[in-house]
């Protein structure tokens, strides 16, 4: 049995149903000079890997689209193929699903499957029916509108009325009833393709998409644990009010008291340094006075570390002032994990980083922090770059015009990071 836990940051929320498009096998084979059919070989190996892995994580359910009701247009060598292929699949794979509690559920139609895969379909189905622990749904022969139709062929064919017919008794004559998650949580298309194609239409209704710029036999677990982190960080309001409470801090006056003391750095003695720390602090996070003192003598005190090169005593300070914001705050970030990401923005930007450099890194710490999505996250996080660039450049001089540039893109920063998360 897999029992091998996913290394995920701790306040993880985990999807319970994945959906993945592995888009991208013959691609990725065309790249390298090979057979396509040698990259649908490679995609079959790593679907098994990424099921495996993503059971580790904790997810219940992972649907994977094999085969939809348009590939048959496909060359009949390569359907011929795809389909000894599903066979080898669950020979290989039906120990282990059997061993980890998983149920084997093929979704699509039955009357166009060669008789010798949906014989081992049916067998695997029979073998795992009982087993709860996990769901894995095999697409084949599957597409959304023919699902719909052919529920609704199956309600008429029972004689139902449209009395009859809700929300509930549709869904049990789709091809997840039966399903404690049959809704998607999360889906993946890989091969930086950017559609639905109409995979569970009916059970995406709340799907958060994620698109994956690799191909499919590229999209390796350490980019599903990505993939699950994005998700994490992401507010599902289902239709409904945010549950978070928001932000009201001022975007011109947080960014102004930002730079104030970023100016005064080097400066440390007498109080203006500390008290425009406190009062940013304050005034970002809505921290009561005496907690916004003791985070903002940790966060000056790291930030002065950071500027001698005392990177880990830096860190350290960095993780405890995050520790006592997220107390105050009500947030779900990991103190550790944003200390570190803090630390690295600093490092880079000390060692004469481009804004594209740091691009990633704010990303990722914007997404940590605040709990948005990497995309969601992408152009509050190119501002805090332009941001940090500029005060790199600057001097002691508070007349510089790098400062000014600086306390600019920092007002546009939390004006981008307002309207986001507000």
């Amino acid at each position: 049995m897999s029992s091998l836990k996913m290394d995920l940051p701790v306040g993880t929320k985990v999807p319970d149903h994945i959906a993945i498009i592995p888009d991208g096998n013959r691609r990725w084979a065309r790249a390298r000079g090979v057979n396509t059919l040698q990259g649908h070989k490679k995609g079959f190996e790593r679907a098994v890997e990424l099921g495996r892995a993503a059971r580790r994580a904790g997810v219940h359910t992972v649907s994977l689209w094999g085969f939809s009701t348009e590939n048959w247009d496909r060359s009949p060598r390569e359907v011929d193929y795809l389909m000894k292929l599903y066979v080898k699949l669950i020979d290989d794979y039906l120990k282990e699903a059997d061993e980890d509690e998983v149920r084997l559920i093929h979704l699509g139609r039955k009357d166009r499957i060669p008789k010798f895969l949906m014989k081992k379909i049916t067998e695997a189905e029979e073998k795992t029916r009982h087993h709860k622990r996990h769901v894995a749904n095999l697409a084949i022969d599957y597409g959304g509108h023919d699902d719909i139709l052919r529920a609704v062929r199956a309600m008429v064919k029972d004689g139902l009325t449209p009395e009859e017919i809700d929300k509930s008794t549709f869904e049990n004559y789709l091809d997840t009833k039966d399903q404690p998650y049959p809704y998607v949580d999360l889906l993946i298309r890989t091969s930086g393709e950017q559609r639905t194609s109409g995979l569970l239409l009916w059970q995406m209704e709340y799907a958060e998409m994620y698109w994956e710029e690799s191909h499919f036999p590229d999209f390796t677990t350490d980019k599903l644990r990505e993939a699950i982190i994005d998700y994490s960080r992401r507010r599902r309001r289902f239709g409904g009010n945010d549950a978070h409470e928001h932000f009201k801090f001022k975007p011109a006056v947080t960014a102004k008291l930002e730079v104030k003391w970023w100016r005064l750095a080097n400066i440390p003695q007498g109080t203006r340094f500390t008290d425009y720390a406190i009062s940013h602090l304050k005034e970002q996070w809505g921290l009561s006075k005496q907690l916004a003192k003791d985070a903002a003598h940790l966060m000056v005190t790291a930030f002065i570390d950071c500027e001698k090169e005392k990177w880990q005593e830096a860190q350290e300070k960095l993780k405890q002032c995050y520790e006592l914001i997220k107390s105050e705050a009500k947030l779900a970030f990991e103190p550790a994990l944003a200390a570190k990401l803090q630390m690295s923005l600093w490092q880079k930007a000390q060692n004469s980083g481009s804004v594209s450099e740091l691009d990633a890194t704010s990303r990722e710490l914007v997404s940590e922090v605040y709990r948005i999505s990497d995309f969601q996250a992408a152009k509050a996080a190119h501002l805090m770059s332009l941001a940090t660039v500029e005060r790199e450049l600057a001097t002691g001089d508070e007349n510089d015009p790098h400062w000014k540039k600086a306390e600019d893109y920092l007002e546009k920063y939390y004006l981008a990071l307002k309207e986001r998360v507000a």
